[in-house]
């Protein structure tokens, strides 16, 4: 039985990986003949793209009742990109931090995060305060292309990249790569989270753990590998952007319409542990960033030490 678990937790992952691959791809090609502006596609299709494994992951979750893997996931994604992936970017190559933007971003990171700190301690993420999450979201990306129009940012030039990364191609080939990146992501979130509910009950661990772990790091994939094919290409500045804009939809977007489509308790190890260590996380890195305007490989490798700690007394904790 372990067996067919572990195998339907890969099929997850590689339904999550490709499906969303296609999914982004086949969206940014539709909006490029819609005649829409790279800089918007890149900020809004490409960032909602790149976190739908996380979105559905977390969905189905909810909706089988396993809400540690749905905050887990989210918690334990945010701090992976912070631990982790910034970790292993900065240890490959020395990263960069752009001013310009940055006020902004990290601003929102840090709103975001403290709202989610006090939601979290409610107890219930209701749909209210779902609501609330999407319209701050909604709002934010609003103030964005504003000021991008007004004022170019690195930034800004990163999302425009991103948009107008995709070749042109025929409309109705796009659309075929829509449904089946929808498909592949919507079976790889339910094999995924199947998989992790069944495997949390045959080692006697909790969910929550699950989602901390191997759900959040698999969900995560995609930007680590983004951001190490980006620090060897000498580009580790992109990774710290795409964190930054990764985390932010994984608070307000993902936990959002998590909240809306089904109001979700709050584990409580996660309001006494885990959401502090996502706040300290993100402290970390726009402290690290903000001092020096870099992150340096000795600050990588304490980033990711961090990681390895963090897991490490998760795993020892629940032994």
């Amino acid at each position: 039985m372990d067996v067919m678990n572990i195998f339907y937790l890969i099929m997850g992952f590689v339904g999550l990986i490709f499906g969303g691959e296609l999914l982004v791809r086949g969206a940014v090609a539709i909006a490029q003949r819609l005649g829409v502006s790279p800089m918007v596609i890149g900020l809004t299709l490409v960032g909602f793209g790149t976190s739908t494994p996380e979105l559905l992951t977390s969905v189905n979750a909810a909706l089988a009742g396993a809400s540690g893997i749905a905050v887990g996931n989210v918690v334990g994604s945010n701090i992976a990109n912070v631990f982790l992936i910034i970790g292993v970017a900065a240890l490959i190559a020395p990263m960069a931090i752009a001013r310009t933007g940055f006020l902004r971003d990290a601003g929102m990171l840090m709103t975001a995060t403290f709202v989610c700190l006090i939601a979290t301690h409610v107890g219930i993420l209701g749909r209210s305060i779902g609501v609330g999450f999407v319209l701050l979201l909604v709002g934010y990306l609003f103030f964005t292309l504003l000021s991008e129009r007004q004022n170019k940012t690195v930034a800004g030039e990163t999302f425009a990249q991103m948009g107008g990364d995709v070749a042109p191609t025929p409309m109705g080939k796009q659309i075929v790569f829509v449904l089946i990146g929808l498909g592949l992501t919507l079976i790889g979130a339910k094999f995924l989270v199947q998989g992790a509910v069944t495997l949390a009950a045959g080692f006697g661990v909790s969910e929550t753990l699950i989602g901390l772990t191997i759900v959040a790091v698999g969900t995560s994939m995609p930007e680590l590998v983004t951001s190490v094919i980006a620090a060897r290409k000498g580009q580790a500045g992109v990774a710290f952007g795409n964190v930054l804009g990764s985390n932010i939809f994984n608070i307000l977007g993902i936990l959002g319409v998590v909240a809306i489509v089904q109001p979700i308790e709050i584990p409580p190890e996660i309001v006494s542990f885990d959401i502090w260590v996502m706040v300290a996380s993100s402290a970390m890195l726009l402290g690290l960033a903000f001092t020096g305007w870099r992150i340096s490989r000795p600050e990588g490798g304490v980033m990711l030490a961090c990681y390895l700690v963090y897991t490490a007394y998760l795993i020892a904790s629940a032994a």
